[in-house]
């Protein structure tokens, strides 16, 4: 029986590069079905323990799918951790087949890890990502209006007509967005949104975001998912200094809705509200009482998802 190998994909706009193995080739393909496919030719037959690839910004999703459809099994990993175990490995300089080399034998070291399953990305479905994709293109949608909102108070006055169209153009285009994510929800996801709406300060967008970017609500545990998201503080602790507990990391997008909705919750919600006054009471700064309650809102909702129960106030309360 054949040893098995492990491949690391360093991605581009048009072109990857795979490094078969550790010593083995190295591949450079167009990045499009042509080179999915002869990468995918490539490795069928052989025994492929695990490929990695860098999340870069999308341009993954593509040949990630593909290969997991054809069988094997993908880690998407974040470029930063990729880059620190290069340095680490030593190699100082970055090409695209340098990097792809390195992410094999991270791959490598994954693949002997105790935990390796948790490394292996479940990819979202057709449906999931067309969730994801209204999602991020109302961010976006968002992101504009507010630049010409800004736009327009500084602006000339023959400029005004002109701005004040575009804003009108992207509430348009904000309101065909949000029609499609409703009916997309009420297609797919109708009794899960029922659960998390139950909870006061948890609205339609942040709904939508956490459906859309947190697949992995509910099967994680309250630790891991904090950690996940980025709230979840770390230890900076070194012989006998305790330095100072920070959070780092985690889905930003994400964490700005939940900083909203712990917002709303902190106002409306009775246990979220009792916690963060407990907390502000006993002199924690406010800016950190209202990550503990980010956290705390997360937690219940991971809960309430495994649960598959909807929000009980008195639970919470006793």
């Amino acid at each position: 029986m054949p040893e098995p190998i492990v491949v690391g994909v360093d991605i581009a706009k048009k072109t990857f590069d795979a490094a078969i193995g550790c010593t083995g080739d190295i591949l450079s393909l167009p990045n499009d079905d042509a080179g999915h496919e002869a990468l995918i030719a490539a490795l069928i037959g052989r025994t492929v323990a695990l490929i990695v690839m860098e999340a870069t910004g999308g341009l993954e999703r593509h040949l990630a799918c593909a290969l997991q459809a054809a069988g094997f099994a993908i880690a998407v990993v974040n470029p930063r951790q990729a880059r620190d175990f290069a340095k680490a490995m030593g190699r100082l300089a970055k090409t695209d087949r340098i990097d792809a080399r390195s992410l094999a034998e991270f791959a490598q070291v994954l693949n002997r890890h105790a935990d390796r399953d948790k490394f292996i990305k479940q990819l979202p479905t057709a449906q999931h990502q067309e969730l994801q994709a209204l999602v991020a293109r109302r961010r976006q949608l968002i992101t504009m209006l507010v630049a010409e909102r800004h736009r327009l108070s500084t602006s000339h006055s023959v400029a005004k007509k002109s701005i004040e169209a575009i804003i009108e153009a992207i509430r348009n285009q904000l309101d065909t967005v949000e029609t499609g994510l409703s009916t997309h929800i009420e297609q797919h996801h109708a009794e899960l949104s029922r659960q998390l709406t139950s909870v006061r300060g948890i609205g339609p967008a942040s709904v939508t975001t956490l459906i859309a970017e947190v697949p992995e609500l509910g099967i994680l545990s309250r630790r891991e998912i904090s950690a996940l998201i980025g709230v979840a503080p770390f230890n900076r602790d070194s012989g006998q200094m305790r330095g100072k507990r920070i959070i780092f990391g985690g889905r930003a997008d994400v964490r700005r809705v939940l900083y909203m909705a712990t917002l709303a919750a902190i106002r409306f919600n009775q246990v979220i509200q009792r916690f963060y006054a407990r907390l502000v009471a006993a002199g924690k700064p406010k800016k950190i009482a209202i990550v503990a309650c980010m956290r705390k809102l997360l937690t219940i909702l991971n809960a309430m998802v495994k649960s598959q129960k909807k929000w009980d106030e008195s639970l919470h309360l006793t």
